[in-house]
Parts: C-alpha cells; sequence; structure tokens
C-alpha cells in the first residue's frame, strides 16, 4: 500500500450513509459547517457530525383566549407545518429554532384576532384568517431556518352568552323570511281568487260551468228556463 492511501486511511475511519429525507452537518476544527446530501459519505476524523430531518411537521398552538377588536374574549387553537429549509440555521442560530416559529404563529393569532370584532369573526372564513397569521411568521420562521408550509386555525370560540345571542338572531333572522314567504304567498292566492271572481261576474256562464264540473260522477243536472229570458223570447 503506497504513502498517500496509507495517509488518506488514517483521516478517514469509517463511513456514513445519509437517507433522502435527511441532511448530515459536519463541523471540523472550527471550520464552517459542511451540509451533506443523501448518499454515503466518509466520516473525517475529529469532525462531528449532525443529523437533520427534513421531513414535514406539524405542531399544534393550544386554546388561547384572545381579545377582540370589541373587547370581546374569544379562545383560537391553530395548526402550523413546517419543515427545514436551512439545516445550518436550524442548527447554529436559535437554541429553539420550533419555540421561535410557536411563539411567532401565537402572535400572528393574536394580531389578526384584535383587528377584527366578534360579528366580523363570526363571518370571515377560517382560510383568510390562516392567511394573516401566516404572513406573519414566515418570515419570522425563515430566519431560524424554517419554512413555513401552512397555518390551519382550527378553533375560534365566542363566550356562551355571545353565542346564544347570535343563535337566537340567526332563529329569528330565519322566522321572519319563513313568515314573509307565507304573506306572499297568500297575497298570490288572493289575488288569484279576486280575478278569478271579476272574470265570473264579467262572464254568468262561467260561473255555471264551473259548478256543473265541481259536480261528482252521477250527478243529474236540470236546465231551467229563467223568466227573463221567457220574456225576451216573446
Amino acid at each position: 500500500m503506497s504513502l498517500d492511501l496509507m495517509s488518506l486511511k488514517l483521516l478517514f475511519l469509517n463511513s456514513c450513509t445519509v437517507q433522502p429525507w435527511e441532511a448530515l452537518l459536519e463541523r471540523r476544527d472550527g471550520e464552517p459547517t459542511v451540509v451533506l446530501g443523501p448518499g454515503r459519505h466518509v466520516v473525517r476524523r475529529r469532525a462531528e457530525h449532525q443529523l437533520v430531518d427534513l421531513r414535514e411537521r406539524i405542531d399544534l398552538v393550544p386554546v388561547q383566549e384572545v381579545l377582540t377588536a370589541d373587547g370581546v374574549t374569544a379562545k383560537v387553537s391553530a395548526v402550523f407545518r413546517w419543515t427545514v429549509a436551512d439545516p445550518v440555521a436550524f442548527t447554529e442560530l436559535v437554541r429553539d429554532p420550533v419555540g421561535a416559529v410557536y411563539l411567532a404563529v401565537q402572535l400572528g393569532l393574536r394580531d389578526v384576532l384584535a383587528s377584527q370584532d366578534a360579528e366580523a369573526l363570526v363571518r370571515a372564513p377560517r382560510t383568510r384568517l390562516a392567511d394573516g397569521v401566516r404572513d406573519r411568521a414566515a418570515s419570522a420562521a425563515a430566519e431560524v431556518g424554517i419554512r413555513l408550509v401552512d397555518v390551519v386555525v382550527k378553533d375560534v370560540v365566542l363566550p356562551g352568552d355571545l353565542r346564544a345571542a347570535y343563535a337566537e338572531l340567526v332563529v329569528g333572522r330565519h322566522r321572519a323570511q319563513a313568515q314573509l314567504e307565507a304573506a306572499r304567498a297568500e297575497t298570490a292566492a288572493l289575488r288569484s281568487l279576486a280575478n278569478g271572481a271579476k272574470l265570473l261576474d264579467d262572464h254568468p256562464s262561467l260561473a255555471q260551468l264551473r259548478l256543473v264540473q265541481a259536480l261528482p260522477p252521477g250527478s243529474r243536472v236540470e236546465l231551467v228556463q229563467s223568466a227573463r229570458a221567457s220574456s225576451r223570447e216573446e
């Protein structure tokens, strides 16, 4: 074995395999951190190695109380999905990078809810609330090497008395709508009856024909000539 090959063997003692969903950080003698991608790598002497999982993860922001713009206390919870975008920043800038993103999402929730009153909060779609939170937290996540994939606002719960008031308002609105539709139908029926009565007054023969049509099967109809008609014939 040549001298060069012997020196190379002394420098490299073993190897390490990095999976497709991982990144291997190599630190040696204060040199800049080297990021090793998927594959089999030779591990150098005196080097420290750290595996970073690059797969997407989910964390929960539990229920917290937030004041709306009109002073109503709402309980809100959220879920955020994230993945490591920069392994070096993720491991070297902040001791708890996920905690930093958690705090950014939490503050984003407070900012979004504090800008809306309770009624707008009830009517606002969850996706619009989540977009506002994600826009506020994405930059803070990028600073610590995290890519914020998505933020989902799970629940927005108002106080019980306020929920009961909104429920009563909705029931009253639907009840009023039903009464309005019933009144419109009754008005249309009366208008139809009035038009029919006027038509029968103008054409008495139609009334007689309608009366004959209304008789049950097997009825006997007798035609009687009126005195006015007899006088006209004479």
